[in-house]
């Protein structure tokens, strides 16, 4: 059962997004995986609740991005997939990128505590207590799709699930009032975040000494999340905006939805293995063991 018509592309445009898109995705896996792979090496990490939160943010995208990668293979391959194979398909990319926006909240109020209780920061952000939020991250992920699922599971016969759609969002949860619902759980988890990163970074720049480099750093690093969260927004209003462009060529479907879906999901993914990635000074010069080899970490890092 097909809710949506889609015209199929040529198969030298079929060729050509999907290298573009394997390309691109392999190699922001890669140095994602690469910054994993230096997390899980060195117990400096592993014991650093920064850390783990950054590294839960860089997986989340390693899904998303591998993910988004088989779908859109699969749909200019063979078209359509099993109902079933895609509901499970979504249901860990649309978690992972629900993630994104908590896990940010999460990673500023780490900052905040860091440099506004410094004392006690060490007691507060433990290990233990780590991934107790990253699981209640997933938790209140799930909550904003699950209910979606039972819907369906309720409204639809057992043989759809055994069916073959074009494997959308759009096409598998019709039901207008999951797409309002949907749009509410979204309002409210972005609102909740802003005013978190609002509120970590105002406390840092007022409790903080301004000649203080780490809060310097800290109220950077907080500024970055904020920009992070805008691109994540982004994803929130994609369909919107493919939709509205759709309206004006609606016989360049195909393109305009894999050329949005590739700058709004793929290339910001570009922006976490920079905040820290790059931008830590700890993690640069781990990394440097693995890009260039020659490189030993200084001695002043354990």
């Amino acid at each position: 059962m097909n809710t949506t018509t889609v015209s199929r592309d040529p198969l030298y445009v079929a060729i050509l997004k999907n290298v573009i898109t394997v390309v691109l995705s392999l190699a922001i896996i890669y140095v994602n995986g690469t910054l994993v792979h230096t997390f899980r090496k060195h117990q400096v990490f592993n014991m650093n609740s920064r850390y783990i939160l950054y590294i839960h943010l860089v997986v989340n995208d390693i899904i998303m991005l591998a993910l988004m990668v088989l779908l859109i293979f699969l749909s200019q391959t063979v078209f359509t997939i099993n109902v079933s194979f895609c509901i499970i398909v979504l249901i860990f990319a649309i978690s992972s990128n629900l993630n994104n926006p908590l896990t940010l909240a999460a990673m500023a109020l780490e900052c905040y505590l860091a440099i506004c209780f410094p004392l006690r920061h060490p007691q507060i952000c433990t290990v233990r207590k780590t991934y107790i939020v990253i699981s209640l991250i997933w938790f209140l992920s799930s909550l904003t799709i699950l209910p979606d699922l039972f819907a369906v599971v309720a409204t639809r016969p057992a043989t759809y699930f055994n069916s073959r759609i074009f494997c959308l969002w759009a096409n598998i949860f019709t039901d207008p009032q999951l797409e309002k619902k949907r749009d509410v759980s979204n309002i409210i988890y972005l609102v909740t975040v802003w005013l978190v990163l609002f509120y970590a970074y105002f406390r840092i720049l007022f409790t903080a000494q301004a000649a203080s480099t780490n809060a310097k750093k800290a109220r950077n690093t907080v500024l970055l999340h904020g920009f992070q969260l805008l691109l994540c927004m982004l994803s929130y209003v994609h369909s919107i905006m493919i939709e509205g462009i759709i309206k004006f060529f609606p016989g360049d479907a195909l393109i305009i939805r894999f050329v949005i879906s590739l700058l709004i999901q793929v290339t910001p993914r570009l922006i976490s293995p920079i905040v820290y990635g790059i931008r830590d000074k700890l993690f640069r010069e781990y990394l440097k063991r693995y890009f260039l080899p020659s490189n030993k970490p200084n001695k002043k890092y354990p």
